[in-house]
Parts: structure tokens; sequence; C-alpha cells
């Protein structure tokens, strides 16, 4: 076992039977670790017979992959959105990584729908990955178990952890880039609108960048918004 994926979710009951469903056929071959953060609807019940580990831990993306993390037995950890569909060669993809000596890496990404706008945003979300060697959540990260933990694990911020993990992270050797796309849900571009979502995520990454704390970005990512009065 190579490889343990960790699914941070929250009230993800409508949903979490078909994704997992097609986790099924990398079963053994990895390791399936589902962290949930608190639902109140049937997520942790549908779930449960359709993972290795079903683990409780505190509301926040970042605090429940370290969560995930510290019960994970495989030496490579893949952190994996419960909206975000893995190609079929993804585990030899990363195998492949590993034996050629890389710590970390991410996929390729392709947003689902039928906007006109989504083969573009997905092709210059890559091109930009490639460019700058950071890694957004969607893009479905991997890394060496030891140096995740060499680095610190993610840090437990509300917004941005894994642009804070990839930059750590680059500083240490450069990703590898895993060109077969991981197909991720375009639900958050498409009920703020495609435009304006591009433009609040651009908005909230300068403001990152400039210090603004990460819990008032995510109110605003959350929301919608570009300020919150």
């Amino acid at each position: 076992m190579l490889v343990s994926i960790i699914i941070p979710c929250l009230n993800e009951a409508s949903g979490i039977h078909f994704f997992l469903s097609q986790l099924q056929r990398f079963r053994s071959d990895c390791e399936l670790i589902l962290v949930d953060g608190g639902s109140n609807d049937k997520t942790v019940l549908i779930a449960e017979p359709l993972v290795d580990h079903c683990i409780h831990s505190h509301p926040g993306r970042a605090i429940q992959m370290n969560a995930g993390a510290d019960v994970a037995q495989a030496p490579v950890l893949m952190f994996l959105h419960a909206d975000t569909f893995l190609p079929e060669d993804a585990l030899s993809q990363i195998a492949y990584a590993i034996d050629s000596g890389h710590q970390w890496g991410r996929f390729d990404v392709q947003l689902m729908g039928d906007h006109i706008l989504l083969p573009i945003i997905s092709a210059l979300m890559n091109f930009r990955s490639g460019l700058t060697h950071i890694a957004t959540g969607d893009q479905t990260l991997f890394v060496d178990k030891a140096l995740f933990y060499k680095v610190g694990r993610f840090p437990e911020i509300s917004l941005m952890e894994d642009i804070a993990l990839s930059k750590t992270l680059k500083g240490t050797a450069k990703p590898y880039r895993i060109n077969s796309r991981v197909e991720t849900s375009a639900r958050r571009w498409m009920q703020f609108g495609v435009i304006k979502t591009v433009l609040l995520m651009w908005w909230c990454r300068l403001q990152y960048f400039f210090g603004i704390d990460p819990a008032y970005l995510q109110r605003l990512y959350l929301r919608g918004q570009f300020w919150i009065r």
C-alpha cells in the first residue's frame, strides 16, 4: 500500500456515495480515510462502509486533513476533495513519481460542467500551477508523509492552507506534475457565477499575499463577496 487518500468532508450526503463508489477500484492499493468535520446529515452513515477509516475532527479543511494524516499508514499522502474524481492511472502515476525521486506533486485539473469558460479556466489553472509550482486543493496534492511532517503539516488556517503548504514544499523540491487530469466539480463557480468566482479567488489570494487574516478571506469566499463591512 503506497498511498493513503485523505478526504475532508462536511455535509456531503447528497453526493458522497457516488464519490466513494468511484474510489472502490483503488481499494486494494490504497487506504481510504474520510475525515468528517461535524456533518449534521447522513454523510458519515453513508460513507462508513466505503472507507477504511471514518474519523471525526473539528471543522476546517486543514484541521481535518491533518487529522487524517495522523492516522494514515501509507508512506505517501494524497489529499482529495469530496467532489473530485481521480483518473484510472492515478496511483500508478504517483508510484512512478515517487520511484523517480520526487517527494510531492499534484495533478492537472478539469472543471466539470457545460459552461463555455470552464475548459479555459482549467487550462489557465494548470498553466499557472506549472509556472509557480503552487497547487490548490482542486489539483489533488500528494506528498511523502515524512516530508509532510518535516515541513509542519498544513497550517491550520481557515483558507489558503493548500497555497501555504505548497509554498513551503516548493522550497524543498519542485513538484511532480501529473498530466492525467482529475475532474472536479464546478459547483463553486456556478454558485456565484464563473467570472465573479475567478475574480474573487484571485482577490482572496492577493489579500492573503498582503497578510490579510485567512478567517476573513474565508468569509468572503463562502459568501461570494469582495469585502465585508
